[in-house]
């Protein structure tokens, strides 16, 4: 009988969502449906239907910078340079976006602290260590994965925390009658609330493989890994952005409760006694 070749390696990313009309017709049809149950249920904060134009926004601005970001990648990588010049670039992106979604004011840029203070440490580790090659088609994708945890989980620390800075401000004024430093009152106040901005990545973890199947392990499959060095890279992340975010969420409390971080509402909202 004549050799059968062998067969070649199955990859479900050749067959899983072909780039054709039909895809940008079935995200259309489910960006619409977002927007529309958004604005039936007017989930906005004022009432109305913001979140329902937020939405629409949110997709077309996804779709232009993922065009932007595939065609990028694919010249970065190439060279140093501009490999660095793209992560400094989503690093700043993601401080603003951070840090204008805490504070609204001047003082957003303080948010970039924690991102880095988070961030930069795991991927030194990765680099020094050889985990990860210097290399944009590697690197790219792992420091995104952290960034982006570190931004959610400062965003949602900042904003809990002067939220209930905000709510709580009579319990501020009472703890500097007693004789706290502005720092030790507003820290009694807001750590609670900002620590709740790790419930989602601990959640995520504790459920990881009986709940959900994360994106890294879903990529790795689809790219033709086992399911074992699958699994090994998702743990990785899982741990790194638990540390990331743990250092992120760490350092917002911190910047709130010495007003590096606040709203313009006064003492008891994070901002410095003397109006700083």
């Amino acid at each position: 009988m004549p050799d059968i070749p062998p067969a070649a390696p199955y990859r479900a990313a050749d067959t899983l969502l072909p780039v054709t009309p039909a895809l940008g017709a079935v995200l259309a049809v489910l960006l619409l449906a977002a927007a529309g149950v958004a604005a039936l249920a007017r989930l906005a904060p004022d009432r109305g239907r913001g979140h329902a134009r937020a939405v629409l926004a949110a997709g077309a601005r996804a779709a232009v910078q993922l065009a932007a970001v595939s065609w990028a990648i694919g010249w970065v990588v190439g060279a140093a340079p501009s490999l660095l010049a793209f992560l400094l670039l989503m690093y700043a992106v993601a401080a603003r976006t951070a840090g204008r979604r805490v504070t609204g004011n001047r003082t957003w840029w303080w948010a970039g602290l924690p991102i880095a203070a988070g961030v930069a440490p795991v991927v030194l580790v990765l680099l020094l260590t050889g985990l990860v090659p210097f290399r944009g088609i590697t690197l790219i994708p792992v420091t995104g994965i952290l960034v982006g945890g570190a931004l959610t989980a400062s965003a949602l620390a900042g904003r809990g925390a002067l939220d209930e800075l905000r709510t709580r401000r009579g319990e501020v004024e009472a703890a500097l009658a007693l004789g706290f430093t502005d720092r030790d009152a507003r820290m009694e106040i807001a750590r609670p609330a900002a620590s709740g901005a790790l419930v989602p990545a601990l959640d995520q973890t504790r459920t990881v493989g009986l709940v959900t199947l994360p994106g890294a392990f879903v990529g790795m499959l689809l790219g033709g890994a086992s399911p074992v060095r699958a699994g090994a890279v998702q743990l990785f992340v899982l741990v790194a952005l638990l540390l990331v975010e743990v250092v992120a969420v760490a350092v917002v409390l911190e910047l709130v409760a010495r007003g590096r971080l606040h709203r313009d509402g006064g003492a008891g909202e994070g901002r410095p006694a003397g109006g700083g």
